[in-house]
Order: structure tokens, then C-alpha cells, then sequence
């Protein structure tokens, strides 16, 4: 039995496809019970519960071969660091309490940089310091970059203004991925036993975009082949944010990671190789994403 938080999510959810289509036994967790429904056709047993509830956590991880666990995240939290927080430990000792010897995490490019690179900092930097200090655990922290989900993300701002906005500098390289290869890679880590101690893997995509490479993609899809990119002013792209339903620290955080990736903080720290490049291009599942946008 392999147990995977946040099933119902990108991430998530394809994981359990993966397993599943693999002929593994698998317990998807998530928050709601009609969102995993679908995944209990499929054949997965399912856990509808809190994740920041550490008893429901260790019932659901207790008897698993392996878990996948990731925090949850919620861009109106009016406290994001404790929210976070209180997640983290959750599934830290939830793992303890279960008994469970083996741990995928999805965590993040930069997670090991304590300060300056927003999300990253408040949230998966500290959880990556509470993982290590399991022990008997055998533990992989999967690091990948910017989602192609992200970029995706601004439609309505397309739709509304005409072009595609954000902090990020327009020609800054920036290492982008899609979902599917990142669940690929935990599904693999979750499924094979040829990895033992403390690993951890950089996911870097297929190639780095800039963010008016990435745009180009986008309006290539949505028929807007002159789709441009503007670089926002910070207190413009907090106040959009907001609007849109982020409190004001996760706007901020936000802001703060964009400019992490502008100065170059948020990068690989290997060389590309072919077990870190990953296959999809953006082009490749632009037009999937896109209703999902919608």
C-alpha cells in the first residue's frame, strides 16, 4: 500500500493515477470526500480528512509502504508561515506515529535557501528541515521548479487587460515544468527500492523559458500570437492579487519569489543530466491546461 496526500490536486491526483495504473495499492487522502470519488472509482481506497489533524494523518499513513506527502496551500490563509507550519509538523509526526519508513516529499527548487524566496521560505524550507530530523526514515525530497500551471494561472488577467503579467523579469531564464513529470518522478521514488538514506532530486523541465518565451507559448495557443508580457510593479501586482482572492502576506510572498527568480536566487544547483531534464514541453500541454483555467 502506497498512501498520497493531496490526491485531489495536479500533483496529486496523477500520482494515483500512476500507481494505480501500475497495480499498486493505493490510499489517496484528501480534504473532500466528493473530490475523491473519482479516485475511488479508479480503485483507490480514499481518507477525507484534515490534513492538519495529526491522529487522522498517522490513521492514514499507518500500514503504507510508502507516502507521498506535500503542504497544502491555501492563497487566503491570513497566516500562511503558521498555517504551514502547523501542517508540517502534522505530517512530521504523523509519520512518526504511523510507523512508516519510507517518504517522498514534494518540495521545491531553492528549498534550501532559509530566507528571501517567498513561498519557498515560508513553507518548504522549514518543512524540509523538519523532515530530516525523522530517523530510521528513508527520505527523498523531490525539488521542482516553476509549474506550467503558474504561467496558465493568468488567463483571467489575459482576458481582462490583454496581456500576460507578472514580477518576474521578462528575460530571465527560469527552469519551468509540467505536473505530469513531476508525479511521474514521485510515482517511480514511491514504487522502486533501489533508494535507501536521504536523497534529493532537482526536476527541471525539459528546458528553461523566460516568462516572454512562455507568453509567446500561451498566446500561440489561445490565438493571440502577439500576446505580450509586462513586468509589473510590485505594490500593482500585490494589489492584483489580493483582487483576485490572495490575503495580503500570500500576495507579498508571491512578490517576493518573483524576485528571488529575477536576482537569480531560485536555480538549479546541478548540471542538467537526463535524470533531472524532464521530457514535456510547455507546448505540449498548454492546450490541456487551459480549461482548467478557465
Amino acid at each position: 500500500m502506497i498512501t498520497v496526500m493531496g490526491a485531489t490536486g495536479h500533483v496529486g491526483r496523477q500520482i494515483t493515477q500512476q500507481l494505480l495504473d501500475a497495480g499498486e495499492s493505493v490510499r489517496a487522502i484528501g480534504r473532500n470526500p466528493a473530490a475523491l470519488a473519482g479516485l475511488a472509482a479508479a480503485g483507490a481506497d480514499i481518507a477525507a480528512g484534515d490534513a492538519a489533524d495529526p491522529g487522522f494523518l498517522a490513521g492514514a499513513f499507518r500500514g503504507s509502504d510508502a507516502v507521498h506527502t506535500l503542504l497544502p496551500y491555501d492563497p487566503a490563509s491570513a497566516d500562511f508561515r503558521a498555517e504551514q507550519a502547523s501542517l508540517g509538523e502534522a505530517v512530521v509526526t504523523a509519520v512518526r506515529e504511523s510507523g512508516v519508513r519510507r517518504v517522498v516529499a514534494l518540495s521545491s527548487l531553492a528549498a534550501d535557501i532559509p530566507a528571501g524566496t517567498g513561498f519557498i521560505a515560508a513553507s518548504l524550507h522549514p518543512q524540509e528541515e523538519r523532515l530530516h530530523s525523522l530517523t530510521g526514515v528513508d527520505l527523498m525530497l523531490l525539488r521542482p521548479t516553476l509549474f506550467f500551471e503558474s504561467i496558465v494561472a493568468g488567463m483571467p488577467f489575459v482576458e481582462a487587460m490583454g496581456v500576460n503579467a507578472d514580477v518576474v523579469d521578462p528575460e530571465v531564464p527560469v527552469p519551468m515544468i509540467a505536473t505530469k513529470d513531476v508525479a511521474a518522478a514521485a510515482a517511480a521514488a514511491l514504487l522502486s527500492r533501489d533508494w535507501s538514506g536521504v536523497r534529493v532530486r532537482e526536476l527541471l523541465g525539459p528546458c528553461d523559458l523566460t516568462y516572454a518565451q512562455a507568453t509567446r507559448i500561451l498566446g500561440a495557443a489561445i490565438g493571440k500570437p502577439d500576446l505580450q508580457y509586462v513586468r509589473l510593479p510590485d505594490e500593482d501586482m500585490i494589489g492584483a492579487l489580493v483582487e483576485a482572492g490572495f490575503s495580503a502576506g500570500t500576495a507579498a510572498l508571491h512578490v517576493e519569489m518573483g524576485r528571488a527568480l529575477s536576482a537569480g536566487t531560485i536555480v538549479r544547483r546541478v548540471e542538467r543530466t537526463p535524470a533531472n531534464t524532464t521530457p514535456t514541453r510547455f507546448e505540449d500541454v498548454i492546450t490541456e491546461l487551459l480549461p482548467e483555467a478557465s
